[in-house]
């Protein structure tokens, strides 16, 4: 912010200079300007009539007078190089266009960054994409490099020009088709694509997204992006618990990142209606083990080895940080013991 400031009081101070110095440097106006301009244009007339004189009789007169005219120019002071002052009035045009050219340029670069300051971290950072985008695209058509097609790709993908983004990481795959980014924002886009244009989704493009988003999670389990977009298209396809444990591993991995909270709520909603086991473990287990029993504050129950058994005395007598649930009615507790020994099996 600054540094910006510091060059734009620059550029405003170069481009005062430009349309000050040509008038600075003006001399005041020659006092002896009337009488050198009437020796002049008397020199002349006199030089014509003897360029075309026909009367030789006369030659002698005007020899003479004009021997006086140049006398008399030659006596005059000499006229200051720098008083010119159409000269002056031309180089202070000059620098009046230059100074208007640079304060244009100087608003063009430097003001959006200043707004920039007034926007939140993901708005600004939307326009910075949106700016780079024409030149990173030129770089990457002339280049036809992986990283440059890469660099296109990102910034189009976080401006929201999605077809843009969809040919440059379709080139960037060209090259490497083991690019998780690339794979799993392509699926993504293509699977989302009827939101976009307002078309049917084929079954065959819904499979060739799935298997897209599916590889990169494979090639990259420990980028969020891969398990958070996972988790997207898996609760399109309806399969909701591995939906939320995809998220659930989004949320381990970015801690902060809070962009799955309204899929998680929803999955959660339909799947308490639809499973009595899942509602139960929402009200009494969640909030520690995590949704999908993937652990949160308490350990992963789908990384368990306990017995059905160890499970049942723990649940209903508790042990060390974890609560007693001794109200649990003998159905109540087969229907959770049977949901982790479930999730113990799927792990």
């Amino acid at each position: 912010m600054i540094f910006s400031l510091i060059l734009l009081v620059l550029i405003v101070a170069a481009a005062l200079w430009l349309v000050l110095e040509p008038l600075r440097r003006a001399a005041p106006e020659d006092p002896d300007a009337p009488e050198r301009a009437r020796l002049m244009a008397e020199r002349d007339r006199l030089y014509g009539e003897l360029n075309t004189l026909e009367d030789e009789s006369r030659r002698p007169d005007l020899e003479r007078r004009a021997a006086l005219t140049l006398r008399a120019l030659d006596a005059l002071p000499p006229a200051s190089k720098a008083g010119n002052p159409a000269r002056s009035r031309t180089l202070a045009l000059i620098g009046v266009g230059v100074a208007a050219l640079l304060t244009v340029a100087g608003a063009l670069t430097f003001i959006p960054r200043w707004q920039l300051a007034s926007l939140d971290a993901g708005e600004a950072g939307k326009v910075q994409a949106v700016l780079k985008l024409p030149g990173l695209k030129a770089t990457a058509q002339r280049t036809e490099k992986n990283a440059d097609y890469l660099a296109w790709g990102r910034a189009a993908f976080d401006s929201s020009n999605y077809d843009q983004a969809v040919s440059a990481y379709g080139n960037a795959l060209k090259t490497d088709p083991r690019q998780p980014e690339a794979l799993r924002r392509l699926g993504i886009l293509l699977l989302t694509r009827g939101e976009q244009t307002g078309q049917q989704l084929s079954t065959e493009d819904a499979q060739r997204a799935a298997l897209l988003i599916r590889t990169a999670a494979q090639l990259a389990p420990k980028e969020p992006e891969s398990q958070l977009l996972l988790g997207f298209a898996l609760s399109r396809f309806g399969q909701d618990q591995e939906a939320l444990a995809a998220l659930e591993r989004y949320r381990t991995l970015d801690p902060a990142g809070r962009d799955a909270d309204d899929v998680i709520t929803a999955i959660r909603a339909r799947l308490n209606q639809s499973d009595p086991a899942l509602s139960l473990y929402a009200g009494s287990c969640a909030s520690c083990h995590g949704a999908s029993g993937a652990g949160g504050i308490g350990p992963s129950l789908r990384e368990s080895t306990l017995s059905r058994a160890a499970l049942r005395s723990i649940t209903v007598n508790g042990k060390g940080a974890m609560p007693a649930y001794p109200n649990l009615t003998d159905a109540q507790l087969g229907l959770l013991l049977d949901l982790l020994e479930k999730w113990q099996k799927e792990g």
